[in-house]
Order: structure tokens, then C-alpha cells, then sequence
């Protein structure tokens, strides 16, 4: 545990400096004229006004512009890969469900794979397509969730034009100025511990069998590992992800990759007191957030220092060590599924389809909840979400009419909160309910209460844009590959652009007059009751899914 606590609080004390970094570089106080003046020349050099306001629908709809053109250009790249160059290896063209399935994977920050990285991608397809979807994604999330904080907490008038900002100057700075300064550190950290960083082809290597060769595949795996871990992507170079020595090959590189899981959307947290100019209310936050997180990591590291039921029966002893790395144990590798699933990352250093039920468990209420932290700027929209919800409760329970931040919740953005919260149940238990009916369509590895498990976890992972899996699933199907994009693209754009539509109304409204009888956000006692909503939803929705699953399967251990 000492490992895990150490882990934890190098991030805080790293989380801390850059929320109030970034609270600068996105905050309304007047930017260095150096960053000014490139970003200017960049917007103005692609034909963008870089001081034109725009209103949530104007930046929605840059948003998915954007979105639409990388899909087409990746979905090319994919499809036509065996013709294009840095293919040393001669990687053939993915099939057409398999490519639209990873191009909706990566464009909305989920890098669900349902393919084996070194062997089914060239070098030109990872990087030029992966690893600028994994640099621009999640640039893309924080720059969404900058101006809903700036729409929410600005001083607009009524009968003023609502600007939320500038979304291609948003995400620029996003790309420019965070993720690829923290990118370029991470990969330089990496490379140092013997993470590869080369364009050269695979490597014929000679065996302790006298006679034999193993093929060791390569290429610029330290920049995409960087960017996977900062970025909450998670979609590896290899196909077991972080936990081949390749990707991950010391206790320093671990420690470097586990960090960066959670970086970010800590980071945020701290940039939300900064930039709203209400301290209470990130700390608040920042307690909800880090409570369940604590939770979640020790039921993990419990699950997984109990002993594996199907080996225990052998009178083997000791810890649940099948799907583990023996250099990391169980305490990291636990450690690692809980932050990877508290936020949108979904990479891995073990196989989360040999984790104890109860570990799974874990993992599976993590992404039900999807706002321990959360993706990087989705996490914290989330959040707002269910705070709009609290407020809403919490007016009418205290006799008041409903409002957040002295302006009226009502009826639509009641309605916008609802679709967005809402069409997490209705999309995965309904694909995963669809799978189990139809023979042959889930591909299970498994019968009986895991094998739900592992549907449900793949349609889980989906929506919350994870990524990870009970990767004993033959997922690469047409209809696995077409269901789960639909889940992708589900709990991508709708919970990230129904509260930016929240903002906008709430700002174009008259705020009404603070009195003692008027809910605050930034008490302690409002965030018990956002934490009562995020549980109380989650389990209202999912548990009769859990007891089929793994509480099941727990039971007949």
C-alpha cells in the first residue's frame, strides 16, 4: 500500500501547480502577448477570425465539424494503410466495420480496440491518425468544458448576447500550450526507461531455444504511450496495452504512466475553484471526487489481495496474481484498474477479465458513475450535470424555487440534463440486453454471471468512453463493432454538449436576489447531496445488472 499512497500523492502534489496553470492560460485576465501572438497567426494562417464570439450552437457546431472531418481522414488512412507509407511490416487495410469502429473509438476519446495495435496498424495509421486523435480529443473535451465554466460563472447581463468563447482558439491553446509540452516531457521520461522510439521494423531476435527467432515488433511507441496516458485515451501500441515490458518496463516508467492516468482531470478539478474564483466549491469537488476514488482503489486493492477462487480450490494460497504483471503485483495493477476506469483512460497493466469479482465490480461502478475525475474536461461536465440535478432537488426541498448560481433551473434545462443522464441506462442496458438475446452475437468467453459481465462491461466501457475490457470477447464483429460505435458516439457529444446548452440558458438569465434561504454550491452539505444524486442514480440504474453479474458470480465463488 505504500506504493499506492505514494502514487496518489505525487499526483495531487503535481495536479495542484497545473489546474492553477491552466486556470491562467484559460482565464479571463489578459494572456501573455507571446502566446497571443502565435495562436493569432495560427487561427488567422487557417482562416479563422480569432476574436469572433460564438453562441453554444456556433461552437457546437465548430466542435462537430471538426469531429466529422478527422473521421472521414482517418477512416481513409485505415482503409487504404497497405498502400501508404511507414509500412515496413506490410500491415494489410482494415476491414470497413473494424476501421469505423476505431475511427468513432479515438475520435471520441475512448480507444476502445477491437484490434491488435502492432499488428494491424502501420506506422503511418498510429501515427497519423491515432496519435493526433489522442492529441486533439481530449483537447477538444477540456476546451468544451473551459467554456461552459466561463459561460456558468460570467457576469453576462440580461438581453446581453450569450458568447461562450472561441472554440478553435480554445482548442488550440488546448493542443499548443498543454497537451503537447506534457506529452513531450512524458515520452522524453519514458524513453529514458527503455520504451521504444524508432521507425524501424519489427526485429528478428534469437531465442533461448537454439534455433528459433522471435519477431519483436517496435516503432515510436514512448510519443502515443505519452499521449494515451495524459490525454485519458488508452488505446496501447501493443495489444496488451501497458502491461508488455515494452510499453511499461520499470517501476519508474509505472509510476510515470500511472501518474499521468489522472493528471489532468485532478488538474481540473483545482482549475475549477481557480477560474470560478470560488475555492470552496473546487475543494468541495475535489473531496466528492478524491472520496470516491479512495473507495474505489482500496475495494480493488481488497478484491485483488484475496485469493482467485478457481485456483484456491487447487489449495494454491496467496493473492489473485492470474492476469497480473509479476513486477508490478497485485497492489499496482489494482491500483491501475481503479484509475483507469475512474477516468475515461480504459488503458491497462493487467487483464481486468481476471480480476476477482468484486474487482470487477469496482471497475464496472467506476464508469456507472463516470465523474471520479472523469475524462479530461468530461469528467468535470458530468459533475456540473449532476449538480444541476441537486440544485434542482435541493431548491424544492428547502421550499425555494429552483435555481444554480441565483439563476432559474427550469424546465429546459431540467429536460437537457435529463437526456443526458438518462441515455446512459437506456443505450447500455439496452445494446447488452439485445447482445444476450441474440445466439451468437455476444461471443463470450465465458457462461453464466461473467459472461453477462463481460457484455456489459464492453457496453459500459462504450458510453463512458473508456476503452478497457473483459477482454475475453470476441468483439471484432460486425455487430460489436457497430453497436459499440453507436454507444460510443451516445455518451460522447450529448453529456458534453447538453450542459454547454445549460450554461448558455442559465447566463441569459436575470439572476434573482442571494438570501439566506437560497441554496449554495459551495457548502459541504451540497456536495453530500450531489454525492447522494451520483450514487443514488447509479445504483437505481444498474444494479439489478450488477446482482445478474458480478455479484452473481461473487456468490458462487
Amino acid at each position: 500500500m505504500k506504493e499506492v499512497a505514494l502514487i496518489y500523492l505525487v499526483t495531487l502534489g503535481l495536479a495542484w501547480p497545473l489546474g492553477r496553470y491552466l486556470s491562467w492560460l484559460f482565464g479571463e485576465r489578459s494572456i501573455s502577448p507571446g502566446i497571443a501572438t502565435v495562436e493569432n497567426g495560427l487561427l488567422r494562417l487557417a482562416g479563422v477570425n480569432p476574436n469572433a464570439g460564438m453562441s453554444w450552437s456556433d461552437y457546437a457546431r465548430a466542435l462537430l465539424k471538426l469531429h466529422l472531418l478527422l473521421a472521414i481522414v482517418i477512416f481513409l488512412v485505415l482503409s487504404m494503410q497497405q498502400w501508404l507509407p511507414l509500412n515496413p511490416d506490410h500491415i494489410p487495410n482494415m476491414s470497413w466495420d473494424l476501421a469505423l469502429h476505431t475511427v468513432i473509438s479515438f475520435l471520441t476519446n475512448t480507444n476502445q480496440q477491437h484490434y491488435s495495435g502492432q499488428a494491424q496498424l502501420s506506422y503511418f495509421a498510429h501515427t497519423l491518425g491515432i496519435v493526433t486523435l489522442q492529441v486533439v480529443t481530449p483537447a477538444a473535451g477540456l476546451a468544451t468544458l473551459v467554456a461552459i465554466l466561463r459561460t456558468l460563472f460570467s457576469n453576462t447581463q440580461p438581453g446581453e448576447t450569450v458568447s461562450v468563447g472561441n472554440f478553435h482558439r480554445d482548442l488550440l491553446r488546448s493542443v499548443l500550450w498543454v497537451m503537447l509540452p506534457l506529452s513531450l516531457i512524458t515520452s522524453l521520461l519514458l524513453a529514458s526507461q527503455g520504451v521504444p522510439s524508432t521507425y524501424q521494423g519489427a526485429t528478428e531476435v534469437s531465442t533461448l531455444q537454439e534455433g528459433t527467432t522471435q519477431t519483436i515488433p517496435l516503432g515510436p511507441v514512448a510519443a502515443m504511450v505519452a499521449i494515451k496516458q495524459l490525454g485519458t485515451n488508452g488505446g496501447g501500441w501493443f495489444g496488451p496495452n501497458s502491461s508488455v515490458p515494452l510499453e511499461n518496463p520499470t517501476f519508474f516508467s509505472n509510476l510515470v504512466e500511472t501518474s499521468a492516468l489522472m493528471l489532468i482531470p485532478m488538474a481540473l478539478v483545482f482549475m475549477l475553484g481557480f477560474m470560478a474564483r470560488r475555492h470552496r466549491l473546487g475543494w468541495c469537488v475535489a473531496g466528492v471526487m478524491l472520496g470516491l476514488s479512495l473507495v474505489s482503489t482500496s475495494l480493488n486493492v481488497f478484491s485483488e489481495r484475496q485469493p482467485n477462487a478457481a485456483v484456491a480450490v487447487t489449495g494454491i494460497q496467496g493473492p489473485n496474481m492470474e492476469g497480473k504483471e509479476v513486477r508490478f503485483g497485485t497492489d499496482l495493477t489494482a491500483l491501475w484498474g481503479s484509475w483507469t476506469t475512474q477516468t475515461s483512460n480504459g488503458s491497462v497493466n493487467g487483464m481486468h477479465d481476471s480480476f476477482n469479482p468484486l474487482g470487477g465490480m469496482s471497475e464496472l461502478m467506476n464508469m456507472f458513475l463516470n465523474v471520479t475525475f472523469g475524462g479530461i474536461g468530461v469528467g468535470l461536465i458530468g459533475y456540473l450535470l449532476f449538480m444541476f440535478v441537486a440544485a434542482f432537488i435541493g431548491s424544492l426541498m428547502i421550499g425555494r424555487a429552483p435555481s444554480f448560481l441565483g439563476r432559474p433551473l427550469e424546465t429546459r434545462e431540467m429536460k437537457l440534463a435529463s437526456l443526458a443522464l438518462l441515455l446512459q441506462p437506456i443505450l447500455i442496458l439496452g445494446l447488452t440486453a439485445i447482445t444476450l438475446a441474440v445466439p451468437g452475437w455476444a461471443g463470450t468467453s465465458n457462461p453464466g454471471p461473467h459472461g453477462l459481465s463481460q457484455v456489459l462491461y464492453e457496453y459500459t466501457s462504450a458510453f463512458a468512453n473508456n476503452g478497457s475490457g473483459f477482454e475475453g470477447l470476441g468483439d471484432d464483429s460486425v455487430w460489436w463493432n457497430l453497436s459499440c460505435a453507436l454507444a460510443l458516439m451516445g455518451g460522447r457529444f450529448i453529456p458534453m454538449l447538453a450542459p454547454l446548452a445549460i450554461a448558455a440558458s442559465l447566463a441569459g438569465k436575470r439572476p434573482s436576489a442571494q438570501s439566506r434561504g437560497t441554496l449554495n454550491v459551495d457548502t459541504p452539505t451540497f456536495a453530500v447531496l450531489t454525492l447522494g444524486v451520483i450514487v443514488l442514480f447509479a445504483l437505481l440504474s444498474f444494479l439489478p445488472a450488477l446482482v445478474l453479474g458480478p455479484i452473481a458470480e461473487a456468490l458462487r465463488a
